[in-house]
């Protein structure tokens, strides 16, 4: 392996793992449908997180890369900690909105920014070319994060009888959190404009050059990417209602109620989800050997990947629970795979100084179709079943692939 395994590459590990021990990623839907909330309102507050998201995206990205990425980091997580408290706090939609607004601006300060100070991070120490097998490993370390947050969550949940307690329990990591980006050093900020004036003059060059990323080769790339992970992301949460029904099915620890029995199966199999996608992360550098084509791994990935959705959704609607549960943890797999060789492709043809920006693009496309498709699938999913709203959805996206797909060269 060409990177050294230093101080920073043990933070960047340590930041992956602390970011993912969010408690309540196993249990969000459970938890909705328990305060009273239909699909569709489930949707409706999935699409208020990721309009808010829309609306941000480009400026903090902006900001991230004129002002210091660190700074960045630290309004991020000061974020995540309100939505949090809101979220325990209250039994209102109107104030879960709220509290999604505010998971918002955590999201939009973050996202694209961190990778951003990996490969700058690469990119002073020279080893540029290891950023897939480099972003892989820090990414595992992510995915090893949720998987002992499964553990934690269930334990959790079994002993308070309730999902509320997840929330307030996440604040403890992000926390911790906090003070281990203020410790990163300050070259990793990127280009940081001193004043008001030069910092103005760095938003509109930036600025300028992440529209050209719209009209550029990229685009293929940026809706590849954005396409795929909408629909993973907007269906994902959906496999905790189809363990649900498999756990109050299965004739197992009977004495116990059920939402701790739901508790005990949700928390083991995210457990085995997230243990999967930290092997597929870690792994991904190899896969794109083996394929010698970081295009062609991006589109065979994205096949693959949705078609185990549609397998997923058409096995929860034939009620065949077991092949939906194995199929999504296929996708969960694939999705830890194809995000590395993704961020690989388009930082191939990125400036580094504008990566934070860069990615920033990408991301705003994802939520923009997320926001798009979250109210349809509840709609679907209140009226038809989740099976087949999530196949819909799976379906749908696939039909894109002739004109997302990436070439050699853009």
């Amino acid at each position: 392996m060409g990177f050294p395994k230093d101080l920073m590459y043990r933070k960047f590990q340590l930041y992956g793992f602390l970011k993912n021990l969010r408690f309540f990623d196993p249990f969000i839907v459970l938890f909705f449908r328990e305060m009273g909330l239909s699909f569709l309102q489930i949707g409706v507050l999935y699409s208020i997180r990721e309009i808010s998201v829309n609306v941000l995206e480009i400026p903090t990205g902006v900001i991230a890369d004129s002002f210091g990425r660190r700074r960045a980091m630290i309004f991020s997580f000061s974020s995540y900690l309100v939505s949090f408290s809101l979220f325990y706090a209250s039994h209102s939609f109107w104030i879960y909105a709220l509290a999604m607004v505010a998971f918002a601006f955590g999201e939009t300060f973050r996202s694209g920014t961190h990778k951003a100070m990996i490969l700058e991070y690469l990119r002073m120490k020279g080893t540029e070319d290891e950023k897939v097998s480099y972003y892989g490993h820090t990414r595992a370390a992510s995915q090893f994060g949720s998987a002992i947050a499964s553990l934690i969550a269930a334990a959790l949940v079994f002993y308070a009888g309730s999902f509320r307690i997840v929330f307030i329990a996440s604040t403890v990591p992000y926390v911790a959190a906090l003070f281990l980006i203020a410790s990163y050093p300050r070259q990793l900020d990127g280009e940081v404009s001193p004043g008001a004036r030069e910092g103005i003059s760095r938003l509109m060059t930036t600025g300028k050059e992440f529209v050209s990323f719209l009209r550029g080769p990229l685009l293929r790339g940026l809706f590849s990417s954005a396409s795929f992970d909408a629909a993973f992301k907007a269906t994902k949460d959906y496999l905790q209602p189809i363990l649900k029904t498999q756990a109050l099915a299965i004739p197992i620890f009977l004495s116990l109620s059920g939402e701790r029995r739901v508790a005990v199966l949700v928390g083991a199999l995210y457990f085995l989800i997230y243990i999967a996608t930290s092997f597929a992360s870690s792994r991904a550098g190899r896969l794109e050997a083996r394929i010698r084509s970081l295009p062609h791994a991006v589109n065979a990935t994205y096949l693959v990947g949705l078609g185990l959705l549609a397998a997923a959704g058409g096995a929860a609607w034939g009620g065949i629970p077991g092949i939906a549960i194995a199929a999504y943890l296929g996708v969960y797999a694939l999705q830890n795979v194809r995000r590395p060789l993704v961020v690989g492709y388009l930082s191939e043809r990125m400036s580094h100084r504008t990566m934070a920006t860069g990615l920033s693009v990408e991301s705003q496309l994802k939520t923009l179709l997320m926001a798009g498709i979250a109210p349809i699938l509840g709609l679907l999913a209140d009226r038809f079943g989740v099976g087949p709203a999530v196949a819909a959805i799976a379906l749908a996206a696939i039909g894109l692939a002739p004109l997302v797909a990436v070439r050699e060269g853009g």
